[in-house]
Parts: structure tokens; C-alpha cells; sequence
């Protein structure tokens, strides 16, 4: 007798689930490059806030009002950043840092320098 001839009722039983499971990779691989941009949107923001609170900071400690020059730049910096001022010789030197993802350990910073006006005292 003769053999049987192949099935067209459906797909093999081995295949079941492919689908889902190929649905699933793809969204949890577009969960991780969304939380990646947004990541890296947030350090680019942060990042531009250092830029903008060292440059005041500095601006500000050069014509001798250090204590103003903080202030203004807590108020520009993201929240929790590390203020540092420091003279080098005829030159002030603003840094400030902050931790842009909690969980993660990825630190933005920056750093201005601007030289001291005559007669302001040094930080």
C-alpha cells in the first residue's frame, strides 16, 4: 500500500508559539533602545546644565562674588550636583558634577575657568 501523502491542515507541531516568542524579543528589544535614548537624552540635558552652572560659577567667582555665583549655580545645576571652586593663580577654576542615572553609575560634569578682575579678591 501506498504511502501517505503530507498534511496541508497546518503548521507542524514545533512551530507552535514561534510567533510569540519572536513578538516578545522584539518588544523587549525596543524597550531597552528606548530606555537607552531616553538615557542618553537626559545625560545630554544634565550635561548642558553643567556646562551652563560652571560657566556662571566661574563668571561669578572671578569678579568676587563667590557666594552669588553658587548660589546661581545650584539654581542652574541638576539636582544633587557637586559644586567645586578653586583659584589657580591669576585664574578661577569652576567644576561641577552630578550623577545623571541613579541606578546606574554614569557621572556628566564640567568644567569653565575664567581669570580674576583686578581687585576682586581669589575664592
Amino acid at each position: 500500500m501506498g504511502a501517505r501523502a503530507p498534511s496541508r491542515a497546518g503548521p507542524a507541531h514545533g512551530d507552535r508559539g514561534a510567533v510569540t516568542v519572536e513578538a516578545a524579543l522584539a518588544l523587549c528589544s525596543l524597550s531597552v533602545f528606548l530606555a537607552v535614548a531616553v538615557g542618553a537624552i537626559a545625560a545630554a540635558g544634565g550635561s548642558i546644565r553643567c556646562v551652563d552652572a560652571a560657566r556662571e560659577l566661574a563668571r561669578l567667582a572671578a569678579r568676587g562674588e563667590a557666594d552669588r555665583g553658587r548660589a546661581v549655580a545650584s539654581q542652574l545645576a541638576p539636582s544633587g550636583a557637586r559644586l567645586a571652586l578653586r583659584a589657580e593663580g591669576d585664574l578661577v577654576v569652576a567644576e561641577v558634577s552630578a550623577d545623571v542615572l541613579h541606578p546606574l553609575p554614569v557621572r556628566i560634569g564640567s568644567r569653565a575657568v575664567a581669570a580674576l578682575e583686578p581687585g576682586a579678591p581669589p575664592p
